[in-house]
């Protein structure tokens, strides 16, 4: 199978998930419309004051981190591969009476008409891993940011993907370069939904992701690694006092999460042309 059909694959599974998304507790989307913020601490903490500032949300599925930056006073524009997702992410804006743009593309395409446009480029948790290939991902990062402006990355740890589903053994090198093909069944939200779908999946260590975001002249100005999760998304979970879900019998030794501030200088520099 090549690029195209993994991404087709994955695509027809993000729109069979959005449905049972939209009604499930995880997502709370009544409470959402009625004030709640999808951001957690993590994100608001590296992403600071965005009031007025003009932010791009890469695989933003149906818009709740979307909407809930526009609250806090950002214009956003909201990039996503799931047709169905955005459609869903346009109603909800509206039930919220707020507005956003949305762009319906795979986020590895390089869209030259945000080049240059945006103060933060903003994406979050479960997100590279349906990418084979950071360097085009790491590439349209720089081009959308304005000199000066920042990737804001919050991400689950690579280390919980060597894992099986449910955390007995280890399934996966961490330096794993292989496509994970997998049929899912039921949805990290709803586990019960009638869902069962091929998906296609590739391992991204640290030193990888970094690595690129270097090579295009980004530098980083924060890391952090976090040993629990603030979403409960993973199977055989316990939630701590501080709110953050960890796996049982690994609370305090596994890594879940990492997040990352990511500047671009404002000082041009012609290596990087486009």
């Amino acid at each position: 199978m090549d690029h195209k059909d993994a991404f087709e694959a994955n695509r027809a599974l993000w729109n069979a998930r959005v449905p049972h998304h939209l009604t499930s507790r995880m997502y709370d989307v009544e409470g959402f419309v009625a004030g709640n913020s999808s951001l957690t601490a993590i994100e608001i903490d590296l992403l600071g004051d965005v009031g007025g500032k003009r932010i791009l949300h890469l695989q933003c599925h149906f818009g709740q981190d979307t909407i809930s930056l526009a609250r806090m006073g950002a214009e956003v524009t909201c990039l996503d591969i799931s047709d169905v997702a955005l459609n869903e992410a346009r109603a909800l804006a509206t039930r919220c009476g707020l507005k956003a743009n949305w762009v319906l593309s795979n986020v590895i395409d390089h869209r030259p008409e945000l080049d240059g446009q945006f103060d933060i480029v903003y994406t979050s948790y479960g997100t590279i891993g349906w990418i084979p290939d950071l360097k085009p991902w790491a590439a349209n990062i720089r081009r959308y940011l304005k000199p000066g402006g920042r990737l804001v990355f919050v991400e689950f740890h690579p280390v919980v993907w060597m894992f099986d589903n449910n955390f007995t053994h280890v399934a996966y090198s961490y330096f794993n370069r292989e496509v994970i093909a997998e049929v899912e069944e039921g949805t990290y939200a709803e586990k019960g939904a009638a869902i069962k779908l091929p998906s296609y999946g590739w391992n991204h260590d640290l030193a990888e992701v970094l690595t690129v975001l270097l090579n295009e002249g980004l530098m980083i100005e924060r890391f952090l690694e976090l040993d629990g999760s603030p979403h409960d998304s993973f199977a055989n979970t316990v939630k701590g006092d501080d709110g953050m879900f960890r796996i049982i019998g690994m609370e305090g030794k596994l890594p879940m999460v990492y997040g990352l501030s990511v500047l671009k200088s404002a000082v041009l520099n012609s290596r990087y042309p486009g």
